[in-house]
């Protein structure tokens, strides 16, 4: 065993991880071994048990035995490492080093505080370089970053990707630090059936399928058995024209005279006799779209697996965001001798070593401590808050609560609804109340529509003041 004291802080869990990491790593090698030695699939464990158990089999004893004996006279100092000095190996870099200050099993940047914070200053920087995304400063991208559904399809070119795979490999090798012991692969095999599910389903955030009849692109017919000439055709206007073109498969370009008279040819034709100079173009056909819906389905599972790490991460996310707005609150003196102050404080050793009473399994404080049951219950984290908008989504605490409403979760669960995620809709959290609310709201913005026939004011020539629809009612009937 390593030691029977339980880490007190963040950079103790983390190397306490890793080290058991090793650990385990050199346990699933041993086994391999012994897998393999097992199953013989050379043949030389059956071959020795055939030689020991046959006629001579004290000869063939004596034979090996001499064997090593020759080989250790010939290599005096060369041993076999038992794998209790890989332990105390272990158990050494646990202990306090040179200095009395313990060894870091894994290299952080600053910026990071050694696994409480999180650095995507260069993911930041690649996100801003994206062309036709909205420009933010770094407090705001920590919020929106994971918010990859409220960029349009068209704009998620091959820039997008890229930086979108940086943000992978940033949030993986993060997480390959800060929780050594977690199974990424393991979380990416359950993650790929739900996505292929959604994504068949067409429920994924962000790649929804659109109704793609042929009616929603081909426009809508014309009987053009009413209209004698062009110029009456004309009337319609350059929409309306538009929409028979495209009906029939012709050319919708063009002024309106040449829209109009386009389409006032085809008057009592097939389409086997109009002249196929003013068809329209074909549209790439099968392959192209399975080529582009190939394109489009990599870049969603990327954003699938994105997803899930900032799931797990949700936690230094919130605390990069806190420490983030307490920096930019600062001066640069406070700054510098806040930067000092911690330094201090992580070379300085904690000389009591006593395992931790925790018997409420309470969270650790800011010292590595528990915190007291009182304030664990002043702040409600006893109390859990479950979510129908984000499909019963669990929230511990009122504080996780309140901010969720913020998240991409429930903003894409009222995107699904057809609902704009405002501040009307704060603390609502069932989808039937939501949908009331917005219908309330909906009829409410009609009521205050401003309405001509009601509300433009007309004068007569007595001078009395009438709406406009009691003004035309009156002049039609002569009585102005």
């Amino acid at each position: 065993m390593l030691g029977n004291t339980l880490p007190k802080q963040n950079r103790d869990q983390i190397n306490s991880d890793h080290r058991l990491r090793i650990l385990l790593d050199r346990h699933m090698d041993c086994t391999y071994m012994l897998k393999e030695l097992y199953e013989d699939k050379d043949g030389l464990r059956k071959d020795e048990i055939a030689s020991l158990s046959g006629p001579n089999e004290f000869k063939e004893f004596y034979s090996r035995l001499r064997e090593i004996r020759e080989f250790f006279h010939k290599h005096p100092h060369e041993i076999q490492v038992p794998m209790s000095v890989e332990f105390e190996e272990l158990n050494k870099l646990r202990e306090n080093t040179e200095d009395n200050v313990p060894e870091n099993m894994a290299e952080f940047t600053d910026e990071e505080g050694y696994g409480k914070f999180l650095d995507l200053h260069e993911c930041y920087e690649k996100f801003l370089n994206i062309r036709g995304v909205e420009k933010v400063d770094y407090l705001s991208y920590l919020s929106i970053f994971d918010q990859l559904f409220d960029i349009p399809k068209e704009r998620k070119n091959s820039d997008y990707k890229k930086y979108v795979e940086s943000l992978l490999e940033y949030l993986e090798n993060y997480i390959s630090r800060v929780k050594p012991l977690l199974d990424l692969s393991d979380e990416m095999e359950s993650l790929t059936a739900e996505f292929e599910r959604q994504w068949e389903m067409g429920t994924f955030p962000g790649w929804s399928k659109e109704t793609e009849s042929a009616l929603t692109h081909a426009g809508a017919h014309l009987d053009l058995s009413a209209f004698s000439s062009w110029e009456e055709l004309a009337s319609l206007g350059l929409d309306r024209l538009k929409s028979a073109l495209m009906a029939l498969g012709l050319k919708c370009g063009g002024t309106l005279e040449e829209r109009a008279q386009r389409l006032f040819v085809t008057k009592g034709k097939k389409l086997s006799e109009i002249d196929p100079a003013v068809f329209a173009k074909s549209k790439p056909g099968k392959a192209g779209r399975h080529k582009d819906t190939e394109k489009q389905r990599e870049v969603a599972v990327l954003e699938s697996q994105l997803y899930r790490l900032v799931e797990i991460v949700s936690e230094q996310r919130q605390a990069t965001k806190e420490n983030v707005q307490r920096k930019q609150a600062r001066t640069v003196g406070e700054r510098e001798e806040s930067d000092n102050e911690a330094s201090e404080s992580d070379s300085d050793d904690e000389d009591d070593n006593d395992v931790i009473y925790n018997p409420k399994n309470l969270p650790l404080g800011w010292d590595g401590k528990p915190i007291p049951y009182w304030l664990y219950k002043l702040h409600g984290l006893n109390i859990t808050y479950s979510c129908e908008i984000c499909g019963n989504f669990t929230y511990k605490g009122p504080k996780a609560f309140q901010r969720h409403f913020a998240e991409w979760r429930h903003a894409h669960g009222m995107r699904c609804l057809g609902i704009p995620n405002t501040a009307h809709f704060a603390n609502v959290t069932q989808i039937e109340d939501a949908l009331g609310l917005w219908q309330k709201l909906k009829e409410q913005k009609q009521k205050e529509r401003f309405l001509p026939s009601n509300e433009e004011e007309y004068e007569d020539t007595q001078g009395n003041v009438v709406n406009k629809k009691t003004y035309e009612d009156l002049k039609r009937q002569g009585l102005l």
